[in-house]
């Protein structure tokens, strides 16, 4: 028979065809989580090619797939699932939440937390998320063990305090690095009135994926000489493979002050002034005079004027908040988009803040070993200021006028007859604005050289450009000069080089081996300027140029560098034995020239149990991990002259010259900072988990300024001498107490202890004394030092003090006297917590979701050094706190208030009697959520529709009697407080919506 061939040919290929469509299926499927609830959005794609798809509301998806292809499903916040195609699938996603199998991020890299050595605390973008806060910092309180969180006070752009394990220093930087998606950020204060500001008012939590604390050696090594405070690494979010999405977040709410103090009113001061009139000067006539002049065109006598100048110093606040996100991205492009704005009216008058911020993430696969990408943020933030608290003319301050006297003449202007500056005549003729433009940035590249090695090169850059302009009108109090404006600018600005390799490959299936290794260069610039002009025509004009004279005017530059090189090498064995070691060589020009570079190591191991033969299968404990760690990291925030010799400008008969100002040291370097770690991980259930750590820390070649002999033409010398040391405990408990399709219920908590001692000082270990505080060897850091208040006598009524003078046997003298200046100082109190907790709740019912954090402190106190003025009983003419009136009047009254005497001195001085616990616990946020049906939804074009209620700072529980316990004077001092406005209480509503 024959066979025509191209006939058979024909046949073969048509065969063909049919069996390559035959190949070509429609996979069905449903992606629910792990108690069986379809998942809406979950992003299906077959793995190596642009087919892609979106489950419906029902979790259903069908999709066109080759047999023997990979499905990639994913879902934010659940584990991503690589499913093989077939008619059906059935995929359930693992919530990502399970701690054990989370990625936290580390310097130049990320690392599974189930093989992690190192201390690490993480949040993520869903903790932080619509909480109504000014600032990323607070958005984290109660959240991480061992890092204590504290804004200044309730000013809106007010700077925030970060410690990280205690305190690091004691004279030099105390604050963590930041680092943002790599790049090492700017945390200069450029505030020129007194007041600190937060440098990262400029970001907006929308646009962060994560936020993880290197608190550890281990971790922070890799950062070297700028690591001893601990490691801030926050990383922006970035677009995902599959279907875009689109979110769009509104709110708006209302704040208060967290609490306000209670003062006299105008009776009770006409009665305690009397009084003290009386007792201090033999009659009431003194007091008398002064109530005539504060009443102006009143009569204080028919009490016709009760002014109550803390409610014009407080407002209520409001917030607006809009933000949007765009995301997404195939094999090749992945793409983030966002934008927020921020509108923030302060609970203290005069204090406004407006910011709105950009960002663009992108990357794209250039080819299969090549990714080339951009992260890029812009923001503008607004600030309308107030003066410093040591301001008289600052809000706050008013609370000291008498309620005698009016704001406001009958007229409507300005009380002029106060006892002090009255702010309302200030505000009327003043502004103080600040302007915060930031530009982040970073270009990077990656090259896979082989399937397990890769070449990493970085371009970042950070500007932080900030305007500050002051006006003070021809009626400002006191002015002389027909006017005056202030205008300052100030430019920062880094830039950093990052190149690296990552080798990453498993030998023998059981031995893991990765390694990083590269070099940084970090070059910081500084310019600054400002101006005074004075004698204005009027007030209109409220810049320079419209003055008739620029009377003042100053400028600056200065810059540094740092040059790196860093490795670290992790390894497992069978995911059960772990090993690391980093090291980081530093050189910065901020040291002395004798000591230009240091050298950081560390090194870490762990023992994961729970892989062991005889507990691998244990149905109680499901995982456990022994690890403990050693380093050294070191604390360059010196400043950048500091082992500089100076020689300053000066002139004299019209000729210029120089002045030697500081003496330059050589060898002056880093406070270095070795740190140990032990801790262990268990699981139990797959519900429960517990970690525990303890940490010590010993920094020495703390930077002081040493005095030096007149001869040498200096008065002191900076030197590395002292040491210090912290340690403590964390403590943190994560469980899934009720997890099933329509009820789940989750908790965490964390508790940390803290302790820091002085182990050494300057000059033979001789005490260091400040105002309020000492550091002397073998107490706490900054340990406050007064006279001890003894209560009254009650049979005079003075004000008591024990002597604490020392015997002759060496024992203390503990008699009580009313002679102030004989009594001896003490330490009487610690300005920072021994313990911290935070527990924080979060429930899920079908649609509702509600969460709920604790936060608490206790150990640390805080000096009120206002009390002088406000709480003295009438000693002079200022208002009182309202507990005055227990003051003693008749022999045998038992009370802690001495006797009113005006101008008495009657236990005015600095002593205990001011300084109170300020231990507390505040329910610092809560939120209730309802997500619409996705049946209600569907067909508008919408993923989901969530209706919410947020709250800040919404209940405090504290016996401390000052106005906050967490608010602190904010133009010097530690754990003091003065005049100091207390944190906001925030309540939002919003909506969240996702297309």
């Amino acid at each position: 028979m024959r066979i025509n061939f191209k006939h058979f040919l024909s046949l073969l290929f048509a065969l063909f065809v049919q069996i390559t469509v035959a190949q070509e299926i429609t996979v069905t499927g449903v992606v629910t989580d792990q108690a069986g609830i379809p998942i809406p959005g979950a992003n299906v794609l077959v793995k190596g090619t642009k087919s892609t798809t979106q489950t419906d509301f029902s979790g259903a998806f069908a999709i066109k797939a080759a047999a023997g292809d990979v499905l990639v499903v994913s879902f934010v916040g659940m584990t991503t699932v690589e499913a093989k195609a077939s008619s059906k699938v059935l995929v359930k996603l693992k919530d990502a939440s399970n701690l054990l199998e989370s990625v936290v991020v580390v310097g130049y890299g990320t690392q599974s937390k189930k093989k992690s050595t190192d201390a690490i605390a993480r949040v993520t973008a869903k903790d932080i998320q619509q909480i109504p806060v000014s600032n990323i910092q607070n958005a984290l309180v109660g959240k991480l063990a061992g890092v204590q969180i504290t804004q200044t006070n309730g000013k809106v752009e007010g700077g925030v305090s970060v410690r990280v394990r205690g305190a690091a220093s004691i004279s030099a930087g105390k604050e963590p690095l930041y680092v943002l998606d790599g790049i090492p950020l700017i945390t200069t204060n450029e505030s020129n009135n007194g007041a600190p500001t937060n440098p990262l008012l400029t970001l907006s939590t929308n646009e962060i994926e994560s936020i993880d604390v290197l608190k550890d050696a281990s971790s922070a090594a890799i950062y070297g000489a700028r690591g001893a405070n601990g490691v801030v690494i926050i990383t922006t979010k970035k677009g995902k493979e599959g279907k875009g999405t689109f979110s769009i977040n509104l709110s708006q709410g209302v704040s208060e002050a967290t609490h306000k103090r209670k003062w006299l009113n105008a009776a009770q001061y006409v009665e305690l002034f009397t009084e003290a009139s009386i007792n201090g000067t033999g009659d009431a006539s003194e007091a008398e005079s002064y109530f005539d002049a504060y009443a102006a065109d009143t009569d204080w006598r028919t009490l016709e004027n009760d002014t109550d100048w803390q409610d014009l110093a407080f407002r209520n606040g409001y917030t607006t908040d809009a933000d949007f996100s765009l995301s997404g991205g195939d094999t090749k492009t992945r793409y983030f988009f966002s934008g927020a704005y921020n509108s923030t009216s302060g609970i203290i008058v005069n204090n406004d803040l407006e910011r709105i911020t950009a960002r663009t993430n992108i990357s794209h696969k250039l080819t299969d070993r090549f990714t080339a990408g951009m992260n890029l943020s812009f923001s503008r933030s607004q600030i309308n200021r107030v003066q410093d608290d040591n301001s008289f003319t600052t809000p706050l301050q008013m609370v000291a006028q008498s309620p005698l006297a009016p704001a406001r003449l009958k007229d409507g202007s300005p009380n002029q007859n106060t006892e002090y500056v009255n702010y309302v005549q200030a505000a009327d003729n003043s502004f103080y604005k600040t302007l915060v433009r930031r530009v982040i940035g970073k270009v990077y590249g990656e090259f896979k050289i082989l399937p397990y090695l890769k070449a990493n090169s970085d371009f970042s850059y950070d500007l932080m450009s900030q305007t500050e302009d002051a006006w003070y009108g021809k009626n400002f109090p006191n002015m002389a000069t027909d006017g005056e404006v202030f205008a300052s600018s100030v430019n920062n600005e880094t830039f950093i080089t990052s190149n690296y390799l990552t080798f990453d490959k498993t030998f023998a299936e059981n031995h893991n081996v990765n390694i990083v290794a590269g070099m940084e260069f970090n070059k910081f610039n500084r310019r600054y300027q400002d101006v005074t002009s004075i004698y204005f025509p009027n007030d209109s004009f409220t810049t320079i140029d419209g003055g008739a004279e620029v009377n003042a005017g100053s400028g600056s530059e200065t810059d540094y560098t740092f040059v790196s090189q860093f490795g670290r090498l992790s390894y497992s064995y069978a995911n059960k034995y772990l090993f690391k070691a980093s090291i980081r060589r530093d050189g910065s020009s901020r040291f002395g020239a004798n000591n230009k570079f240091g050298t950081f190591p560390a090194v870490s191991a762990g023992w994961v149990v729970s892989e062991e033969n005889f507990l691998k299968d244990n149905s109680v404990i499901s995982y456990l991990k022994f690890k403990g760690s050693w380093g050294k990291l070191g604390n360059a925030e010196l400043g950048n002259f500091a082992s500089r010799q100076f020689y300053g400008p000066n002139s004299y008969n019209l000729k210029s010259g120089l002045t030697f100002t500081q003496a330059g040291n050589p060898n002056l370097t880093w406070e270095k900072s070795s740190q140990i770690d032990f801790g262990t991980e268990v699981g139990f259930l797959n519900k429960i988990n517990l970690e525990v750590d303890y940490y010590k820390k010993n920094t020495d070649g703390l930077l002081f300024s040493v005095p030096l002999s007149l001869s040498s033409g200096a008065t002191s010398i900076n030197k590395n001498i002292g040491e210090i040391e912290s340690k403590g405990i964390e403590f943190v408990l994560n469980t899934k107490n009720i997890d099933n399709q329509n009820f789940k219920w989750s908790t965490s908590f964390n508790l940390t202890t803290n302790n820091t001692k002085v182990l050494s000082l300057p000059n033979d270990n001789k005490d260091l004394v400040g105002t309020f505080t000492i550091n002397r060897v073998g107490e706490n850091v900054s340990s406050f030092y007064l006279k001890e208040y003894a209560g009254v006598d009650p049979a005079n009524g003075d004000a008591l003090f024990y002597l604490n003078t020392l015997n002759p046997d060496g024992s203390i003298d503990r008699t009580k006297t009313n002679d102030y200046a004989a009594a001896q100082r003490v330490i009487a109190g610690n300005p920072f917590p021994t313990l911290m907790a935070g527990l924080t709740n979060t429930i899920n019912y079908k649609g509702l979701d509600f969460t709920f954090t604790f936060q608490g402190e206790w150990g640390a106190s805080i000096y009120n050094s206002a009390g002088i003025f406000q709480s003295v009983s009438g000693d002079y003419l200022d208002n009182q706190t309202i507990d005055q009136l227990n003051r003693w009047r008749n022999p045998g009254d038992i009370t802690n208030v001495p006797q009113a005497r005006l101008y008495g001195g009657n236990g005015t001085g600095h002593s205990t009697r001011f300084l109170d616990q300020a231990d507390f616990v505040r329910l610092r946020n809560l939120t209730i959520g309802y997500t619409l049906p996705s049946s209600v939804v569907k067909d508008l074009g919408m993923s989901s529709v969530r209706f919410y209620g947020t709250g800040v700072n919404l209940l405090t529980f504290t016996n401390y009697s000052g106005y906050d316990p967490e608010a602190r004077r904010d133009d010097t001092g530690i754990g003091e407080e003065f005049y100091s406005a207390p944190p906001a209480r925030t309540i939002a509503l919003g909506v969240n919506i996702n297309f």
